[in-house]
């Protein structure tokens, strides 16, 4: 990565992108980055398109990702990374959640549904590492465990080391007990293996 590492997470309102970008925030800031984010959501009902920007290292002056430049594509939804692809540099990785969630602007006729957006994505010469995050958090027991695994998922990709995230995630769940610190522990461990897994697989 470059001496300031850009991260860009993307999906659809309710997935948890915002919370997502403000525990990797936390733990950039731990490490004694200088860090600095922003958010976009494209509607502000539930279930609308959302990207949220972050950007750390030694000093940040911008929030904002410039298109090109971002190191990992965090995707929690499978249309939206393929639409944020063009953000990326060329050896910038994205890593995948395969579920379909469709936004309400597809719902309404606005949009069309690609048919196969990881694989429009890997034919553009994308670096892709796709793997079924909803699927996982609900082997959990639920769904919401998701934004956890999308977590453990970037763990490895990241300027520091995955325990830092983890420790930054399961402080956010220490008030509510340890079944829910636990619960959340697996799903992030669960993340990290399922990218692991997936990169190990030849391409």
């Amino acid at each position: 990565m470059s001496q300031v590492s850009n991260i860009l997470v993307v999906g659809i309102g309710g997935q948890g992108v915002m919370t997502a970008t403000e525990i990797l925030a936390e733990a950039a800031i731990a490490m004694g980055h200088d860090a600095k984010k922003t958010e976009v959501a494209g509607m502000a009902q539930r279930g609308g398109v959302v990207s949220s920007h972050l950007r750390f290292g030694d000093k940040v002056l911008s929030p904002q990702i410039s298109p090109g430049c971002a190191d990992v594509l965090l995707g929690f939804e499978a249309a939206e990374g393929l639409r944020w692809q063009h953000m990326l540099r060329p050896q910038g990785i994205a890593l995948m959640n395969t579920s379909r969630l469709v936004p309400p602007v597809v719902e309404l006729g606005l949009y069309d549904y690609p048919a196969d957006p990881i694989g429009e994505m890997r034919a553009a010469g994308t670096q892709v590492v796709a793997f079924d995050a909803t699927s996982i958090a609900l082997e959990l027991g639920d769904i919401r465990l998701g934004n956890t695994v999308m977590l453990g998922a970037i763990a490895d990709h990241l300027p520091f080391s995955a325990e830092v995230l983890l420790a930054c995630v399961l402080k956010r769940f220490e008030k509510k007990g340890e079944i829910m610190v636990d619960r959340n522990r697996r799903a992030f461990t669960a993340g990290r293996e399922a990218v692991a897994q997936a990169e190990s697989l030849p391409a």
